[in-house]
């Protein structure tokens, strides 16, 4: 048994780490590979048993903005163990072998995990850390009518997606990620895909979701800064008096207002160089979940 990491090109390695991943958590990374968005910042590094890959952690090399700063990171994702080979602490090492090999360069490693795995990550340093998500009453009294297309994942589309989501700007300077836009695309095949409207006029990309009087704002992707109690009014219905934000807002608004997350099916665990580092009373935008 050996470890190999980043073995994209490799076709056995790559179906046989597809595989264990559709086995593990039900996930389908063939089309996101095929379509061409599993990019240099993803980087699986596995424990291969007779060219089977048995055990794996892969690693999402990003910049989180904190503040308009940038602060280099590493997101860990995809943890997983063939069944035959758990309890024999190979994930465990995977992730010492990450860590070791990176906390000279990184200043924060982070990672979300389900319930099961609550008491693990602690072992390596990583603490428990509350997310807060922002909401906030809105109405529009006088609905604006403009050209908004439901893109519907042809390859034309999913190219312009991915060219957006590769050369956007900061929806936050408070908080965000960059470099994640190979994790954005898998949320755009496989989360998302009944979600995702244009702005014509303004060329802009909206995840969002109409649910009775809430509207759930998952992401918003431009080229340049915009105006979101602008694009609001654009996508609100008339049914609308809530907006539930999936990233974390940096305009102000008296109505604006935070709650922390209880979710125990995707708990967040930092491990940074300093405990400043991560700021308090953030939301991880839910595109760049690993």
């Amino acid at each position: 048994m050996e470890i190999i990491t980043d073995y994209k090109f490799d076709d056995k390695l790559r179906a046989s780490f597809f595989e264990l991943a559709y086995e593990t958590f039900g996930i389908k990374f063939e089309s996101w590979y095929e379509y061409g968005f599993w990019t240099s910042s993803y980087i699986p590094v596995s424990y291969v048993d007779e060219g089977r890959v048995v055990a794996n952690v892969s690693m999402n090399t990003l910049e989180l903005i904190i503040s308009g700063k940038k602060m280099k990171a590493v997101q860990l994702g995809t943890v997983m163990t063939d069944p035959l080979y758990r309890n024999r602490g190979l994930a465990s090492e995977l992730v010492k072998k990450v860590i070791n090999e990176h906390e000279h360069f990184v200043d924060i490693f982070y990672l979300f995990a389900n319930k099961s795995v609550l008491d693990f990550y602690p072992r390596f340093g990583f603490k428990r850390v509350d997310q807060y998500q922002y909401s906030m009453d809105f109405c529009v009294k006088n609905i604006e009518y403009v050209e908004i297309k439901k893109l519907g994942g042809s390859k034309t589309e999913l190219a312009h997606l991915y060219s957006l989501a590769t050369n956007r700007t900061m929806i936050s300077e408070r908080f965000g990620t960059l470099h994640t836009e190979g994790i954005f695309m898998f949320y755009c095949l496989n989360v998302f895909p009944n979600d995702i409207y244009y702005l014509v006029e303004e060329d802009v990309i909206i995840i969002y979701h109409h649910s009775g009087s809430e509207l759930e704002v998952f992401d918003i992707v431009s080229k340049y800064k915009v105006d979101v109690l602008s694009i609001l009014s654009k996508i609100a219905s008339e049914q609308t008096k809530r907006v539930i934000f999936h990233f974390t807002p940096d305009f102000f608004s008296s109505s604006l207002k935070s709650t922390v997350v209880k979710d125990e099916s995707s708990v967040l665990f930092v491990k940074a160089k300093s405990e400043s580092l991560y700021p308090e009373k953030v939301y991880h935008p839910i595109t760049a979940q690993a």
